[in-house]
């Protein structure tokens, strides 16, 4: 029995050489796609349950102080964009919502307080998150800065900025 010569075949193993490769290839990039995709939805489940989790206590406070009208009732915070971009850290939607929620939980201590009596309280809370350091948030610290504050319609509304901490040079 006699071998065919071996430069017949050449061209078919370079196609089929080809062809796994461009497998191999295709693969990694519908990996990507896929990743990218579960990233996304990972990101929006996760802003969704933060959502949930603060209609809930509205709901629960509402209905606890339904029958009272001059009670701060609900909470909002806001995260303010600053002016100079290199002021504000780039956060990403999950670091934004964990400080918003623990930023909520520590102004927590006003909803169903009476709206003509916060003013004794104000200064505290002033003096308690004044340049606040949330430690290790997505592997980073953070401090706040309370900018603004108003209450409109049983719903107190708070506006901050967010910087990166550094630590003092000790």
């Amino acid at each position: 029995m006699r071998v065919p010569p071996f430069s017949r075949f050449v061209f078919f193993l370079k196609l089929i050489g080809v062809f796994i490769t461009g497998c191999f290839v295709g693969a990694a990039i519908l990996h990507m796609f896929h990743i990218a995709q579960f990233e996304a939805l990972y990101h929006l489940r996760m802003e969704q349950q933060n959502k949930l989790i603060q209609y809930e206590s509205d709901i629960k406070s509402l209905t606890q102080y339904k029958n009272r009208n001059s009670v701060i009732k609900s909470l909002k915070v806001t995260i303010e964009n600053e002016y100079s971009e290199e002021a504000r850290p780039e956060l990403d939607t999950l670091t934004e919502q964990e400080l918003l929620k623990l930023v909520r939980k520590d102004l927590s201590i006003f909803i169903g307080q009476d709206i003509y009596d916060i003013d004794s309280d104000s200064q505290f809370a002033r003096k308690l998150l004044e340049k606040k350091v949330y430690k290790n948030i997505s592997g980073q610290d953070y401090t706040i800065d309370i900018k603004t504050v108003l209450l409109i319609e049983n719903t107190l509304q708070v506006w901050m900025t967010v910087r990166k901490y550094t630590p003092p040079p000790s």
